[in-house]
């Protein structure tokens, strides 16, 4: 592990300055995705600043029946919270489903939507990767595709070689729930504070894998804004993976569904295991939205979605299978969340 200095600064203000003024800086909150990196080589920053204790820990109602989740509380909070649990069952079951209870009693609310690709290539520092070392190429494009993109990937195969090559995907459970319900996520750097809608907080690799969002150097989360659904929308999470506990999507889905009169009345989708990003299913909702609330519906809205697929060949016979398991999985989890059924 590469040496680092630490530092633990008193205010969120002064965590946020000393970031700023260090471009090897970065900051630890739970420390569940960090701390694995640093072991692995795959970060290597000059100074670490400590903001655990700097965000609010708290989970506190906000107008109009909304919630605000402090940046500082964990996953297994949030989780257990009788309000995001009754409001919002998509993030409760979303949250559930990733990783362990011990690393939930860790992870942040501010820092589980940062969590970096957990794609063999960009944690093994002995091969190439456009992400962790800009312009060395991709070593996934015809290598161990199973966890990979299938979407926002163009084209099939893409070449390897080219310095925006990336078709790892986004590990996080908690962000695809969160940019199904439009959360705000509220954020504090060294020109003031903005507010950021979570499904533009990440982004695809374009000419830049190794940049994950469109946060600048030194912006922090502070807080993550829940809007209130309308009356008698439900909502729901849906995990595909290898095994049954401890394990990264290998497809999942996020959605909330509003039907009045047996037509959908509004329909907010975000697709896990799939893309670079939090992949909000805009085609799906569209196709959805003032159509019976049935299982063809359902299906046409996946074809929708779908229909711009790249499924990526590899050493481990690709991942095409990840297309039609999609599209399983989203008609499933809105057959659930259709009243009546």
């Amino acid at each position: 592990m590469k040496p680092f200095t630490y530092a633990r600064p008193t205010s969120v203000a002064e965590a946020v300055r000393d970031v700023a003024a260090e471009p090897g800086a970065v900051f630890l909150a739970g420390g569940t995705n960090l701390v694995d990196q640093l072991k692995l080589g795959v970060a290597r920053p000059d100074l670490v600043v400590d903001v655990r204790r700097l965000t609010s820990r708290e989970i506190t109602d906000s107008d109009g029946g909304g919630l605000r989740l402090g940046a500082a509380t964990t996953n297994s909070e949030v989780a257990a919270d009788r309000r995001v649990r009754e409001r919002y069952p998509v993030l409760a079951q979303a949250l559930l489903a990733g990783a362990t209870g011990q690393l939930r009693n860790q992870a942040t609310t501010g820092g589980n939507p940062l969590q970096r690709t957990r794609c063999v290539y960009f944690q093994d520092v002995t091969t190439p990767c456009n992400k962790r070392d800009p312009g060395s190429g991709c070593s996934a494009v015809g290598g161990y595709t199973r966890y990979h993109a299938v979407l926002g990937v163009e084209p099939v195969q893409p070449d390897p070689d080219a310095p925006g090559t990336c078709i790892a995907t986004h590990p996080s459970d908690m962000a695809v729930a969160l940019a199904a319900l439009d959360a705000q996520v509220q954020v504090l750097g060294p020109d003031g504070a903005r507010t950021v809608p979570f499904p533009d907080l990440h982004r695809l690799p374009g000419d830049d894998p190794s940049r994950d969002t469109v946060l600048a150097h030194g912006e922090l989360i502070t807080a993550i804004d829940l809007p209130a659904l309308p009356p008698g929308t439900r909502s729901g999470y849906r995990k595909v993976r290898d095994r049954a506990s401890y394990a990264f999507a290998l497809v999942s889905v996020a959605a909330t569904l509003d039907v009045a009169d047996g037509v959908v009345d509004d329909v907010r989708i975000a697709l896990g295991g799939v893309a670079h990003k939090p992949w909000r299913a805009a085609r799906a909702e569209e196709a959805l939205r003032g159509r019976p609330a049935t299982v063809g519906s359902f299906r046409l809205a996946a074809e929708a979605e779908l229909v711009d697929a790249a499924p990526q060949p590899g050493i481990d016979d690709g991942n095409g299978f990840k297309v039609p398991l999609l599209a399983r999985t989203l008609v499933a989890t809105l057959r659930d969340l259709t009243p009546g059924d």
